[in-house]
């Protein structure tokens, strides 16, 4: 399904039935990896699964920023008229989660975010040099957009004040004291670290994040 919201079009599919939850993707991915997930999580929720702007079949833009894809998803809620979802968010999902949070505090009921970074210095070194190297063949947006965003500050993880759930992998390629940052500043926030895993091993083509999502939600 299509539904234009702030000013460009965006791609999602729907599923399952009971509380609405948001799921949103990583940089250069699509909804599609959240498939295995999505299974389990649809027998328990309403799931909506968006594209985000610039990726898979939502609309293309020349420049990307993490605060219009938060503007996206406060529109896509309230076009819908969604009422209090839970806001699943990875990655590059997880930085919109966070900024729209602290935007709209009165639209959803919580928050879950895995491997979200407050600012380009949260990537370790070698990830990074990949990013920078691979954004000379990338003609997108989308590794650059890495390089000079996000800004999550203080006061904006202090302003969030839904039930918040942080997570990343042991071996992520988020450093693990922005994650613990992120966890520790947002007001009762939960941490939880997935041992023995990456950035993405419990995520993509995993049932692993939906586990999670279903023991910290009622």
């Amino acid at each position: 399904m299509f539904i234009t919201v702030n000013g460009v079009k965006l791609y999602y599919e729907k599923s399952g039935s009971g509380r609405p939850l948001i799921m949103a993707h990583c940089n250069s991915m699509t909804h599609k990896i959240f498939k295995k997930a999505v299974k389990v999580l649809e027998k328990h929720f309403t799931v909506y699964c968006p594209d985000t702007r610039g990726h898979g079949k939502s609309e293309k833009v020349s420049v990307l920023h993490y605060e219009d894809m938060a503007e996206d998803m406060a529109q896509f809620i309230k076009a819908l008229e969604i009422e209090k979802p839970v806001f699943y968010g990875f990655s590059d999902g997880g930085i919109t989660g966070l900024i729209l949070a602290y935007r709209y505090p009165e639209l959803l009921s919580a928050l879950i975010v895995s491997g979200a970074s407050l600012n380009p210095d949260s990537t370790k070194d070698l990830p990074m040099k990949f990013f920078k190297l691979w954004s000379h063949v990338d003609r997108s947006d989308k590794m650059r957009i890495m390089m000079r965003e996000p800004d999550i500050t203080d006061e904006i993880l202090e302003g969030i004040n839904v039930p918040t759930f942080v997570t990343a992998g042991e071996k992520d390629v988020i450093k693990l004291s922005h994650t613990e940052h992120i966890a520790k500043t947002i007001p009762g926030a939960t941490l939880k670290i997935f041992p023995k895993t990456g950035h993405s091993g419990y995520i993509m083509n995993s049932t692993k994040i939906a586990d999670y999502i279903l023991s910290v939600i009622d």
